[in-house]
């Protein structure tokens, strides 16, 4: 799908999502966090998609939810609707990256943590803003938060309201990579296509048991694991990978499911 708040585009077998709304800083209103669900559905269902870029125009990732923009119905319906949102990104089984120029704050730097892989810049501006505007987390930031730089640093950034830069965000470890602006695009589309080429079932099945680790014991994790490999064996990228081990080549992964 496409529309004017939630660009979309294919290349290959990476799709990017853009928030396009930059005369808010891609603030998002109620279309666009009902574009965004619907986008991210759509790339759940679309099995040639591997890997999701999700970015923001105009050279802001988000700058949260729009707090300007008219508001219809209860709050917590409201509220449902960006939940919604959060849960289909955290369950989305093909994996995520998040391209992060400019402001990323409230619920759009947890919509950037939400993701798999963060690349920004050093220049980025992140901040749990909530506290400033009289609100507590939201977006899956108090899940998120604690679990990525741990509880006391996630109660400073969200007592606080602080704004930290990119590189400071890389040395809490909430981003995976900084790289400058001029080569943050090419460095995501090669991340991106690297992904892109790996098994994709195999990826999806460890992005799943890595989000559900917190919640499992140690003999749950490994019954995860077995199903998994048991799961990857019926596909033709194991064989594929062995063969190309021995022959010293690359190999081509398809997902392809040999069991009839």
């Amino acid at each position: 799908m496409d529309s004017d708040t939630v660009l979309v585009e294919r290349r290959g077998h990476v799709l990017t999502l853009t928030l396009n709304r930059p005369h808010r800083k891609n603030a998002i209103d109620v279309a666009t966090w009902d574009a965004l669900y619907e986008a991210i559905r759509d790339a759940e269902r679309d099995e040639s998609v591997r890997v999701v870029v999700l970015t923001g125009a105009g050279g802001d990732f988000c700058a949260g939810a729009d707090l300007v923009a008219g508001r219809g119905g209860h709050p917590l319906a409201r509220m449902h609707r960006v939940n919604d949102v959060a849960l289909a990104l955290h369950e989305l089984s093909k994996p995520v990256i998040a391209k992060v120029r400019g402001v990323a704050v409230g619920a759009g730097w947890n919509l950037a943590l939400g993701c798999d892989l963060v690349v920004s810049t050093p220049e980025a501006r992140y901040s749990q803003i909530f506290a400033k505007r009289g609100l507590s987390l939201d977006f899956g930031g108090s899940w998120l938060l604690p679990r990525v730089v741990g509880l006391q640093q996630a109660k400073r950034l969200a007592l606080l309201g602080e704004i930290i830069s990119g590189e400071q965000a890389l040395e809490l470890g909430l981003v995976t990579w900084v790289k400058d602006d001029g080569e943050l695009d090419g460095f995501v589309d090669e991340l991106a296509d690297e992904i892109a080429a790996g098994p994709p079932v195999a990826l999806s099945q460890s992005k799943a048991m890595l989000n559900a680790a917190g919640q499992q014991t140690f003999r749950e994790a490994l019954e995860s694991e077995a199903r998994a490999q048991s799961v990857n064996f019926a596909t033709a990228d194991a064989p594929a990978a062995f063969k190309a081990f021995a022959n010293k080549t690359e190999p081509e992964f398809t997902g392809e499911w040999l069991v009839d």
